[in-house]
């Protein structure tokens, strides 16, 4: 990451770029300064206005975030269940898996004038949007995980008298979650890149339709600076979601 900031500040510095094309590290810097900051309006005026869009920088982090969450959220509360389903009912999975995969081969951008159209210009659209963009890999690794289950584990505990229930909760849960965390860290980082998409209309406060309103402006080094901010942001999420998995899935990996 230093060689790469120097490189870049190498360029600018030796070069003349124009700095709406290529800021310099410093200009992207200052942009995000600037970004948590209050100031006046205008000159000899006592309103104040807070970074970019009357947000502080954070606030517009703080709002994609939230969105990815509830987004992401759903996928899970939906996904999880829907997988294991397809996975222990060979019905219910070829009934479903064509349409898993038709959800899975589109691309998540090419539903957001439609959701716009039936949930309006509000935060459901965006959450839906991110929702569409993380259900699939998570359905998917549910199903991927129990169908990894192995057989003579479930006949084992069928010998010794347990239920459907008991098999799904002590042997097959269980046994499946490693992949499953596989598919939500997947699924996060999905988002991520969904999340420019998702804050096109009405973004504000949000890390990506702030991005795009300042590339429309001509604003590149707040935008760098936007994605810079995406990019350590997903992983650290990245790592969180390690950390997490480490803590309730000790037994990944082991014999």
């Amino acid at each position: 990451m230093t060689v790469v900031v120097l490189l870049w500040w190498l360029v600018t510095a030796l070069f003349d770029v124009n700095p709406v094309l290529f800021p310099s590290p410093g200009d992207v810097w200052q942009a995000a300064v600037r970004g948590m900051q209050e100031r006046p309006v205008a000159e000899g005026v006592d309103r104040t206005i807070k970074g970019y869009q009357n947000y502080f920088l954070w606030e517009h982090l703080l709002a994609s975030l939230q969105r990815i969450g509830a987004g992401v959220g759903l996928a899970v509360v939906v996904g999880v269940p829907l997988g294991l389903l397809m996975a222990s009912f060979r019905w219910i999975g070829l009934l479903l898996d064509p349409y898993l995969n038709f959800l899975r081969s589109l691309p998540p951008l090419a539903y957001i004038g439609l959701l716009i159209v039936w949930f309006g210009f509000g935060d459901a659209p965006k959450i839906w949007l991110l929702f569409l963009a993380a259900f699939p890999p998570i359905a998917i690794a549910a199903i991927s995980g129990v169908r990894g289950v192995r057989e003579d584990q479930i006949n084992a505990v069928r010998t010794l008298g347990a239920n459907r229930r008991q098999v799904l909760t002590h042997v097959t849960l269980p046994a499946a979650l490693p992949e499953i965390f596989t598919g939500f860290r997947v699924a996060v980082g999905f988002a991520w890149t969904t999340v420019v998409a998702a804050e096109i209309q009405n973004g504000i406060p949000g890390i990506g339709g702030l991005a795009y309103i300042s590339g429309s402006q001509n604003q590149t080094a707040v935008v760098i600076a936007c994605i810079i901010i995406i990019g350590i942001t997903a992983i650290l999420l990245d790592q969180l979601v390690k950390a997490v998995e480490g803590a309730l899935v000790p037994w990944r990996g082991k014999a």
